[in-house]
């Protein structure tokens, strides 16, 4: 007996670990692709829980913006800080890099053999070498050196086509910099598109006009689908109303990705903010400091390109997709900003922006003309105070930071009280009202009411400024701990 078992469980481990799946029972899909299990480098766990949204203080402008509201949000990963220079520099830097190789690939003046020999200088044979390029794998080879200085002449044509393409004409070059080659960052363009699932989930249209998809006309198109109509017996209408073509709801966009750097200056009038201009994105003083002059559209762009650099990489390795970064929704901000604490004014707690010392908590506007009892002037590094209780630094002061959702002053009155999230996708055309994103924390020139965790403010989506800036999260998947509300730690 005891024998019948042993070849009965050496049977079963034979054809689990021949990955057979023929055997009659009920296994699920085998050889699934591993899932990268790794902590989102620069990311903490915000885990699951219900807040009381709203004000957390008498609403002093009288808005009527944010009522108090009971809300649940699911767990998700949020970067402990802002967007710093250098993150966001890393996204330039491949955008510019990516035009600079698509330039040569696409061989500008030369051809495909000239092209060959810049990407294979240096090699006795060519068709020995295992990076030999083929015509059809030309564009972006991220394997090789762009030729920024064309010194040496193998590789010429090929910095004359980047230089072409990327720097300044002679006329534009600022005199002040002589002999130093500058990118022209209007040329630094990222092209990228995305999947409107509320529209696709709705059936309807973009088309300007909102109107119900003609789902008949789509499937007569397909004549092999046509022809299964004619011969199955399921009810053709209700096939005809499951069968969406996806591409309605791929939106695709063109966007400039520089930071608009003169925000220092035009967001002050009569203000002397001219080295902020110059050096704050491009000085590595600053790398350090969060990341500003850039809109919520551009925003929005580095969180799909931020995706797309890490599902790239798990694609080469055979591993699943991440799920996508995003901006976080207005009630993903709030829930992080309190930290767990309840119905609490400000990320640390307590009522006051300053703790029993005096030392001020945050870096914003702490009195009538001064910016400089917190000890900062304009923006500061980022992780210079301490974190709430989430691990999230500066969720009040340094930079406000744009959420995904729009801007509606009644939107707590209709949004859902699970993961709500109020988002609409504004046309050029629209008008400005409808562009409004949601801002939240308040900044270094901003005083402590705008810091306040449930203070609602707004700007326009394709406007940049000093003080706004952004930071991603990422939903996270599977069990997440909830957590239970505390009172204040002040």
């Amino acid at each position: 007996m005891r024998t019948s078992i042993y070849l009965m469980a050496l049977t079963s481990l034979l054809i689990i670990g021949c990955g057979r799946t023929d055997t009659g029972e009920l296994i699920g899909v085998q050889d699934r692709a591993p899932v990268y299990s790794n902590d989102p480098y620069g990311m903490v766990l915000v885990p699951q829980g219900s807040f009381v949204a709203g004000a957390g203080d008498e609403d002093i402008p009288w808005s009527l913006n944010a009522e108090a509201k009971t809300v649940s949000v699911a767990a998700f990963w949020m970067d402990d800080t802002e967007i710093t220079n250098n993150e966001y520099r890393q996204f330039v830097y491949w955008v510019r890099d990516s035009i600079a190789r698509l330039e040569i690939a696409t061989r500008g003046n030369m051809d495909i053999e000239q092209t060959r020999m810049v990407f294979n200088k240096n090699q006795q044979d060519l068709r020995e070498d295992p990076f030999f390029i083929k015509e059809e794998d030309l564009p972006l080879r991220w394997d090789y050196a762009i030729p920024w200085k064309g010194e040496d002449p193998e590789t010429y044509d090929a910095f004359k086509v980047v230089k072409e393409k990327l720097f300044y004409p002679n006329e534009e070059r600022f005199t002040n910099y002589i002999g130093r080659e500058e990118i022209d960052t209007r040329k630094l363009v990222y092209e990228y598109s995305w999947i409107d699932f509320r529209q696709a989930a709705r059936k309807y249209q973009l088309d300007g006009k909102v109107r119900r998809r003609n789902y008949s006309a789509e499937i007569l198109e397909a004549d092999e689908y046509k022809a299964d109509l004619e011969t199955n017996v399921y009810n053709s209408k209700a096939v005809e109303e499951r069968y969406v073509n996806r591409k309605s709801f791929i939106l695709r966009n063109r966007i400039l990705v520089y930071p608009d750097t003169l925000v220092w200056v035009g967001d002050f009038s009569y203000s002397y903010n001219e080295p902020q201009s110059i050096a704050y994105f491009s000085n590595p003083n600053f790398d350090e400091y969060p990341v500003v002059g850039v809109t919520w559209m551009q925003a929005t762009a580095f969180c799909i390109w931020r995706t797309n650099l890490m599902n790239s990489w798990l694609v080469s390795r055979n591993m699943f997709t991440v799920q996508d970064y995003k901006l976080p929704t207005e009630a993903e901000w709030e829930y992080a900003a309190r930290g767990g604490l309840k119905q609490m004014m400000y990320p640390w707690g307590g009522y006051y922006p300053r703790e029993m010392n005096g030392c001020y908590l945050a870096n914003f506007k702490g009195g009538r003309g001064d910016y400089t009892k917190d000890g900062g002037f304009y923006t500061t590094r980022v992780r210079t105070f301490a974190p709430n209780d989430f691990g999230l630094y500066d969720m009040a002061g340094n930079v406000a930071e744009w959420t995904r959702d729009a801007f509606d002053e009644s939107a707590y009155s209709y949004t859902h009280d699970m993961n709500p999230s109020y988002e609409y996708n504004a046309k050029r055309e629209d008008p400005p009202v409808l562009k409004r994103k949601v801002v939240r924390g308040g900044s270094w020139k901003d005083i402590a009411f705008f810091l306040q965790n449930g203070t609602r403010t707004f700007e326009y989506q394709d406007t940049a400024k000093s003080y706004i800036g952004f930071r991603c999260v990422r939903a996270h998947m599977g069990a997440a701990p909830a957590i239970k509300s505390k009172s204040s730690v002040y």
